[in-house]
């Protein structure tokens, strides 16, 4: 092999292993960036087609009603504790340590983001309530076994833009 084919060789080789090494780069971040969204009782007993529970540590989005009289405020900061829970009868505690949105409330549909800390219990760090009484966000009516109905306007409910 002469020198020519030695360089040509060395540059494909080095050309190749650098795609290869980006490519796992990006996947490796990508991968520790996922935010799965899971219901209470996919927390507490594993998602239905595969079992698969999610690890201590893992950042999740966590979504379901808010149990009602279940919320406990500190009174000496922003903490707060409540449960979550779905059609299914799982239920986790969500602990909170900032201002809850103004139509958070006891009984309404929530998605909290957050990293589990225990089988059952999660570390929010966002959470998101419903905007409207009408209002549920996909995976949460998904969940909760409820289906979304396509709004019927009629000709008196006209908009104008």
């Amino acid at each position: 092999m002469n020198v020519r084919r030695k360089k040509r060789l060395a540059l494909a080789v080095a050309l190749i292993g650098g795609v290869a090494a980006i490519a796992s780069l990006l996947l490796y971040a990508l991968n520790s960036n996922l935010n799965l969204f899971y219901t209470p009782t996919e927390i507490v007993h594993g998602k239905k087609d595969t079992g698969v529970m999610p690890e201590v540590g893992q950042r999740i989005r966590v979504g379901g009603m808010v149990t009602i009289g279940s919320m406990v405020r500190d009174p000496n900061s922003l903490h707060v504790e409540f449960a979550v829970h779905d059609a299914a009868g799982g239920e986790i505690i969500v602990t909170y340590d900032d201002l809850l949105p103004d139509l958070f409330r006891e009984g309404q549909g929530i998605v909290a983001q957050g990293v589990l800390i225990e089988g059952g219990k999660l570390e929010a760090t966002e959470v998101l309530a419903k905007h409207d009484e009408n209002y549920m966000p996909p995976e949460v009516a998904e969940a909760m076994g409820q289906s979304h109905e396509k709004l019927d306007y009629n000709e008196g409910q006209k908009t104008s833009y």
